[in-house]
């Protein structure tokens, strides 16, 4: 990219799958559309992103960083997968979140595109994270209480000045019950960009530590997430078809 983009996913409710989208997004960007990758644990109340791509009690993380213990390059692990880390722990009451601008904008020169996870919680940690960021990503569920927080939250993203990208509409079942993309939309103003079915193996990719995206490349959610991932880098997703030929006649039968 000639343009390095930072984007902050931000979320005000816990469980809507914030860091699984930023885990899955830093996956998909590295390993579909090749490109240099960057992922942020800023989550200094309960940070988790570690674990969800196999990053266990690190020794250098944010915290480091934030307390000018350690440079932001020292806390920089690279991932099997492709894409780099900086991972989180829990930071004390009184470090100065306002740093976390300061700390990444230099890694704008080495990398293509920057992902921040936030807090989930409307407090210092994700102001720092929106301060921080070029665009933000919302992530919402298609259900009611949620939307009244994701109004809530896109409401602090604009008073914060960034600009919002669009709402990620996570954890869809397609039932009638359910919230529609359009009614998200039309609630919040704000485009939805991706509608992210659910899916059990999403949970069992977690419980191995490694995004679906890579765990099973071709489930519906993994598309999902690429195509999401090429949209944030202006590249169309091209799902790929696979053919195979019947033996009654040689007639090609497709699919994914």
């Amino acid at each position: 990219m000639d343009n390095p983009k930072v984007f902050g996913i931000v979320a005000l409710k816990g469980g809507v799958g914030k860091t699984t989208t930023v885990a899955n997004l830093g996956a998909a960007l590295a390993q579909e559309f090749n490109k240099k990758v960057l992922i942020v644990d800023a989550n200094f109340s309960t940070p988790h992103l570690g674990l969800h791509v196999g990053l266990v009690n690190p020794n250098y993380t944010l915290h480091q960083i934030m307390s000018d213990k350690h440079s932001v390059y020292e806390s920089i692990y690279q991932h099997s997968l492709g894409f780099h880390i900086i991972p989180g722990q829990l930071a004390p009451v009184g470090l100065d979140y306002n740093k976390l601008k300061e700390k990444i904008e230099p890694l704008k020169e080495i990398y293509d595109v920057i992902l921040i996870d936030s807090s989930p919680s409307l407090n210092h940690e994700m102001a720092a994270a929106m301060g921080a960021s070029d665009e933000i990503l919302v992530v919402s569920s298609p259900d009611y209480p949620t939307l009244s927080s994701t109004l809530h939250a896109v409401k602090i993203a604009k008073e914060s000045g960034t600009p919002i990208r669009g709402i990620i509409l996570n954890k869809v079942h397609k039932k009638r019950f359910e919230l529609c993309s359009k009614d998200v939309s039309e609630a919040s103003n704000v485009k939805v960009l991706a509608v992210i079915p659910d899916d059990i193996k999403v949970l069992s990719a977690l419980s191995k530590m490694v995004p679906i995206v890579s765990f099973s490349p071709s489930n519906e959610v993994s598309h999902s997430y690429k195509k999401l991932a090429g949209s944030l880098i202006g590249v169309n997703y091209k799902r790929p078809i696979f053919g195979i030929k019947r033996k009654n006649g040689g007639e090609i039968e497709t699919y994914d």
